[in-house]
């Protein structure tokens, strides 16, 4: 299926975990992708894509270098059709030991970070004039702040609001707006969070708490792949979904049913 041949995509946080996946997946249908991540690693990741995908190194959180990475989009590609505001960090700890430095930078990247992409995005979108398609990550954090993370509960019930007010804004110019909430994924963030949490919830080896968590509290009696959120992802930026826009929806085997 080349349903995306000719369309621009980027997506920041895209060397690694969710983002790669999506990334695949674009590339596998056509895509001509662009992966942007803080970490130099994104060059090799792109290069192990294909001759379709690009990389460049951002900070999300700096709007010049948002701003360049959407110039660099429009001068390989001829400018963004679908943007995956992706880019996400977690730190785990009690209210007493959370520093308002870890605050900051949760705050910093998972929202700031979004609404500087799409801002660049939109700009790039109106310009062009053939529409496109924002899709911004957010949790299952969003729907449900879980123990000893507020600052990044709060960072991602944050996306979902920006979501719904970007969707009404740009809902006359064939640009949709979507978030996603991920549940239990196998990536190196729930690694970190199966031994943070695993540690501050009882004496949990390494696995253990993810598993329990997984058998206890999803139907599907498994963690999702990169994979499940990218075929969502793919979805949500095909013509398929034209007519959805300012929702948040969750994939997570049925963690959270709201």
């Amino acid at each position: 299926m080349d349903r995306f041949a000719g369309k621009c995509v980027v997506i920041t946080g895209g060397n690694k975990g969710i983002g790669y996946s999506m990334a695949e997946r674009f590339v596998s249908e056509g895509a001509n992708v662009v992966i942007a991540s803080v970490e130099e690693q994104v060059m090799d990741a792109a290069t192990k894509l294909g001759p379709k995908t690009r990389g460049f190194v951002c900070n999300v959180t700096d709007k010049a270098q948002v701003t360049d990475l959407y110039d660099f989009a429009k001068n390989e590609f001829g400018g963004v059709d679908v943007s995956v505001q992706n880019a996400g960090i977690i730190t785990i700890a009690r209210i007493e030991d959370l520093s308002e430095k870890d605050w900051d930078a949760t705050m910093e990247v998972n929202t700031k970070g979004v609404f500087l992409c799409c801002q660049e995005a939109i700009r790039q979108m109106r310009a062009s004039g053939r529409g496109g398609r924002l899709i911004n990550t957010a949790s299952g954090q969003a729907r449900d702040g879980f123990i000893y993370t507020p600052h990044y509960a709060a960072s991602k019930f944050g996306v979902m609001g920006l979501t719904q007010s970007l969707a009404k804004e740009v809902a006359l110019e064939d640009i949709t707006v979507n978030a996603i909430c991920p549940g239990i994924i196998k990536t190196e963030m729930w690694d970190y969070n199966d031994r943070v949490w695993g540690q501050m919830l009882g004496d949990f080896g390494p696995g253990e708490l993810m598993e329990s968590w997984v058998q206890n509290n999803i139907p599907m009696k498994r963690a999702g792949e990169g994979s499940d959120v990218a075929g969502l992802v793919a979805f949500l930026a095909s013509e398929d979904a034209a007519y959805i826009t300012g929702q948040t929806i969750n994939v997570d085997g049925g963690l959270i049913m709201s």
